[in-house]
């Protein structure tokens, strides 16, 4: 006659009236019934992505320089160590295998890609396997990130690469020299000097290396990149017997700094033998069609020591100086190789290498 006794009836057999809360059905359905803003954020899977290359199982996140890996610490603990052995590879394999050094960069740079080191890292890579839009992009942020001009000249010198010396010029002068570290402030000079003879501006370019670190009476371990510049550019000038005093004084900066090289006197440390992973062919890194083809050789120049039959042959000048990116402004990368970053590491191609843009036509 009244419904209370049917409703009590109906909660004695197990139902229930009260309103469930919104969303319960689904997920009392299970995985396939995940909230709809968590489908939302999922990362779809993708089967053409590109795989990291393998780490031999000896390389382990403490081959890695501590400073570095307290950059790290922002990521999970599984993420920071696999991005610190990518850059433990880099430091490896960065004048064996450029090319190799830069797949683990891009790897790192995948898993950490808001860390201003890595991003360093990926663009000095990038800047040695000849790929300089992506080095000028990825310096760009690292500059962003960090507020450093450390890696400025290498940023020019992708400018020049990239065929656009007017833009390498206005990128070098935005900043106040007086501000940069003297191996920075060299570095760049060669890059400027570069870019102005990218435009056949000799006598400006002559004028771009007069910098106070041009002194022959005191000599620096960036001395011998900036004399042989000088030099080079003298040569261009028509000025020989200036650019041979130039070329001496070099030479002689180099001896100091390298020392005795005889063999007998050098010390060889086997500590391990480390089995590097092939990596295929096809997972290397391409160079695209536009930097191909604004690209320019390797200058003969900067084989110092090393005859060159063509250009004996041909009794051409050198066209440019090479750029060589030296070392950190904060010290010298330890021997045998380079840690990313970190000031301590390395802020261009290694001692002795020239793979910058520019270098001869």
């Amino acid at each position: 006659m009244n419904d209370k006794p049917e409703s009590k009836d109906r909660r004695s057999a197990g139902g229930d009236d009260r309103k469930k809360p919104a969303g319960a059905e689904r997920r009392s359905g299970g995985r396939e019934e995940r909230p709809e803003w968590q489908n939302r954020v999922a990362q779809p899977i993708r089967e053409d992505a590109p795989k990291s290359p393998m780490i031999p199982e000896e390389i382990t996140d403490q081959d890695l320089e501590l400073g570095i890996r307290v950059q790290l610490k922002t990521l999970t603990a599984e993420n920071a160590e696999m991005t610190a052995r990518h850059l433990a590879m880099v430091s490896l394999l960065h004048e064996q295998d450029p090319e190799l050094a830069h797949l683990h960069a891009l790897a790192a740079a995948r898993r950490a890609g808001r860390i201003a080191i890595v991003r360093e890292t990926l663009g000095i890579t990038a800047y040695q396997v000849g790929d300089y839009g992506l080095a000028l992009r990825e310096l760009t942020t690292y500059r962003r990130l960090s507020g450093s001009n450390d890696q400025l000249p290498i940023m020019v010198d992708c400018e020049r690469g990239l065929g656009r010396p007017q833009k390498a010029l206005e990128l070098g002068r935005s900043v106040d020299r007086k501000t940069l570290q003297p191996s920075v402030r060299v570095n760049l000079a060669i890059a400027m000097s570069g870019a102005r003879l990218d435009l056949n501006e000799n006598d400006l370019a002559l004028a771009e290396l007069e910098i106070p670190e041009l002194d022959p009476t005191k000599v620096f371990e960036f001395s011998t990149n900036l004399f042989h510049a000088y030099a080079n550019t003298l040569i261009i000038g028509n000025r020989e017997s200036e650019a041979k005093r130039w070329s001496e004084l070099a030479e002689r900066a180099e001896q100091h700094f390298i020392g005795n090289n005889n063999p007998e006197n050098e010390v060889f440390s086997v500590i391990e033998e480390i089995q590097i992973p092939e990596v295929s062919r096809s997972a290397r890194p391409s160079k695209s069609q536009h930097d191909a083809a604004t690209r320019t050789p390797r200058d003969p120049s900067s084989n110092r020591g090393k005859p060159n039959r063509d250009d004996a042959d041909s009794g051409e000048k050198p066209k440019r100086p090479p750029f060589n990116g030296g070392q950190r402004s904060s010290g010298p990368p330890p021997k045998g190789g380079f840690k990313p970053g970190g000031g301590r590491g390395f802020g261009g191609p290694p001692k002795g290498r020239s793979r910058g843009p520019g270098r001869g036509r």
